[in-house]
């Protein structure tokens, strides 16, 4: 994929058209991972014009008694629902398609398990950020197109981000970015008509807000999904490849964290605590097993203490696939996982612990203690392999008996043939990990290996000195652990420095139209001081001054001396501006910072979910609906002799009341009455408050 600033419109030879498109982004390469997302995007607009007809249907069926049209409309939820499921299945069978992501012809591995990103929508900032220029910093929207323009590029660009470094710098800086518009243009108090709509990467369910720290969640996924699709595209047969995507790896896991950490609240299923959790578990077993890789690249010397090594090297990987497995399991996550995820982190539980098993039988059964081994360090490395010896014997009684170390191996092989059967199996129940042969020729060679060396070992009295192999203790050189990468905070130029310090000039702090006066100095004195940093702001002021009886106030900012913006100037800096005014004096500009306190907006809307699949795709408003207040005590006796609002009054009311969109209340209501209270996002079984 390209990745330098190239013209938009390429052709193979070269010829261009107008435009241009961001270092990073290519939104013109046909490659496997774009035809992907570009699959992905369109399940996703089927699933939410599934899901609207089901919330259709739905309202029919409650609002009708007529026993025809309900069983027509049963009969149309059926077909809505069976297409749902089919949709689901296709957009779980895009986050298994593990090959497009990874050349698994080059190296003999296992693919590793890449992160999809989510899809969005395209966003248009012109309108509300210009009726908030004017509105709010009294600035004409239109001398800041270009900025605008910048900032829309820059989104969609994020939006086919290539794997590379470029890639990830150019979704930090859009995030870096997104922290200054929300103090630029979102104030906590009140909305700009704004709506991120963002599609679960597992789900497909859409989640529009107009909080911005939805976007801000979206893109620092994306950023982790983007390091784990680098670490999977890494050429895992050479060491710098693997170490590459361990660091990949680790980063996806750090930038997860830093998600999980941050934004605690957000509405999205895939960013869920438990989810995060279980996808950050996944990222450090995969970079474990890519350490596992490393240390075997140079191949594993048929000696003694290293094959130990790599034994318990072997059993770390398995004990953390393991726990990956576990996560997946659990209530809130099963039910979306992809089975081909579940699956893969059995077969390769299965896989590692079998490979441990049998680097542990190799050492027992082909090294003997001989005179000039170090019997000291022999004992202390096989002393550390269990939790107890077996059968309570000191561990060099068990290293200098060959028939005991035989005894030993041979049932360290047996469990390893187990492992590997067991693994074949579970590989067979998937329909997506037949698909990849490299995975199949993996698990066939190790079996063949195992049995093989089984096969020099077997004899007839087998049957009569079974024991059952221990469990081997995992242990490594190298822990894989998470990274947060820099990338997660990196410094950019904000687009809206015309407007002034973000210290002052926020969304938060409200201020008066500027207003423009004209300054005399008598006697070269200004009637004031200027204090602080930039802009600076009028103190001391001489009410008698003719600049008071202009209108100065004390506490007033000055933003413009003459024709010059002083936004960003220092006092020195206006003070050398003022130094040189005659009796005419000059034109100055101030503003004034007015009580920045705003009701909050009374709207917040969800969408439901019942059994099974996200149940609706609902227009629900939250806004308190006083016609379903209780009508008990006085204020209902009240309202029992109320005016009736007239049919205009009425209409009013709820066009405001049906303005809303597909997304989850950010506001707490545990205190709110139960008629009022959203509506779970997603089935019901997944509403468990001890994982989200």
């Amino acid at each position: 994929m390209t990745d330098t600033i190239l013209r938009n419109g390429c052709k193979a030879d070269g010829a261009v058209e107008n435009g241009y498109f961001k270092k990073g982004c290519n939104p013109l390469a046909q490659t496997g991972r774009s035809k992907l997302q570009s699959k992905r995007a369109a399940l996703n607009q089927h699933i939410i014009k599934q899901m609207r007809m089901r919330a259709g249907a739905e309202n029919l069926l409650k609002a009708s008694s007529n026993n025809k049209v309900r069983e027509s409309v049963l009969l149309e939820l059926s077909y809505v629902n069976a297409n749902l499921q089919l949709l689901m299945e296709q957009l779980e069978a895009l986050n298994s398609s593990v090959e497009v992501y990874q050349n698994t012809q080059e190296t003999f591995s296992i693919p590793l398990i890449p992160l999809g990103m989510k899809e969005t929508k395209e966003i248009d900032f012109s309108v509300p950020f210009k009726d908030f220029l004017l509105e709010h910093y009294s600035e004409d929207g239109n001398d800041f197109q270009d900025e605008i323009a910048d900032l829309m590029d820059q989104r969609q660009a994020c939006r086919t981000p290539s794997r590379s470094v470029e890639g990830v710098e150019l979704l930090a800086n859009y995030f870096s970015q997104l922290a200054l518009l929300e103090s630029r243009f979102f104030a906590p108090n009140r909305q700009i008509g704004i709506f991120f709509t963002w599609y679960d990467t597992f789900t497909g369910v859409p989640v529009c807000q107009q909080n911005i720290s939805l976007e801000r969640a979206s893109v620092l996924f994306n950023m982790a999904a983007l390091y784990s699709q680098i670490a999977t595209r890494c050429q895992r047969h050479t060491a710098t490849g693997l170490q590459d995507a361990i660091n990949a790896l680790q980063a996806s896991t750090g930038v997860l964290h830093h998600l999980k950490e941050t934004f605690t609240h957000t509405p999205s299923y895939d960013m869920s605590p438990a989810m995060l959790s279980m996808l950050m578990r996944m990222m450090l077993a995969q970079a474990q097993e890519c350490v596992f890789e490393r240390t075997a690249l140079a191949g594993i010397r048929n000696l003694f203490l290293s094959l130990l090594k790599m034994a318990q090297e072997a059993a770390k990987v398995s004990e953390m696939y393991e726990g990956v497995h576990q996560s997946m399991i659990q209530t809130p996550i099963k039910d979306n996982v992809p089975l081909f995820w579940s699956t893969m982190a059995q077969v390769k539980t299965s896989h590692y612990r079998s490979l441990a098993h049998y680097f542990t039988a190799t050492a027992l059964l082909d090294h003997q203690v001989g005179p000039g081994d170090d019997e000291d360090q022999q004992e202390k490395a096989f002393s550390q392999l269990y939790d107890s010896m077996p059968d309570g014997r000191a561990p060099l009684q068990l290293l200098r008996n060959k028939e005991d170390r035989q005894r030993i191996g041979k049932a360290h092989l047996r469990r390893a043939i187990l492992e590997h059967e067991e693994a074949m199996r579970m590989c067979a129940l998937c329909r997506e990990l037949q698909r990849l042969e490299v995975l199949r020729e993996v698990l066939q060679a190790t079996h063949k290996r195992s049995l093989a060396k089984f096969a020099l070992y077997e004899h007839e009295d087998d049957f009569t000195d079974y024991m059952e192999a221990p469990d081997i203790n995992a242990k490594t050189e190298q822990r894989a652990e998470m990274d947060v990468p820099a990338a997660t905070k990196v410094k950019v130029s904000d687009l809206f420095h015309r407007l002034g310090p973000l210290s002052v000039f926020s969304a938060k702090q409200r201020w008066t139209a500027p207003r423009t006066l004209r300054l005399r100095p008598e006697d070269r004195d200004l009637g004031f001081t200027l204090k602080g940093d930039a802009p600076p702001q009028i103190q001391s002021l001489d009410p008698l001054c003719p600049a008071a009886v202009a209108g100065l106030r004390e506490g007033d900012y000055l933003v413009g001396v003459g024709g010059v913006d002083c936004k960003w100037m220092s006092v020195t800096e206006v003070m050398r501006l003022l130094r040189d005014v005659d009796d005419s004096g000059v034109d100055i500009r101030v503003v004034s910072m007015m009580d920045s306190s705003l009701p909050l907006p009374p709207k917040s809307a969800t969408y439901c979910g019942g059994k099974g699949l996200p149940k609706t795709y609902s227009m629900i408003c939250l806004a308190l609906d006083e016609e379903e207040k209780p009508r008990g005590g006085a204020r209902g006796r009240a309202r029992g002799v109320a005016k009736k609002p007239s049919l205009l009054s009425w209409g009013l009311k709820n066009k405001y009341k049906s303005a809303s969109t597909l997304s989850l209340p950010t506001v707490d209501s545990a205190n709110a009455p139960p008629w009022h209270k959203p509506c779970p996002a997603f089935p019901s079984s997944y509403n468990d408050s001890a994982l989200y």
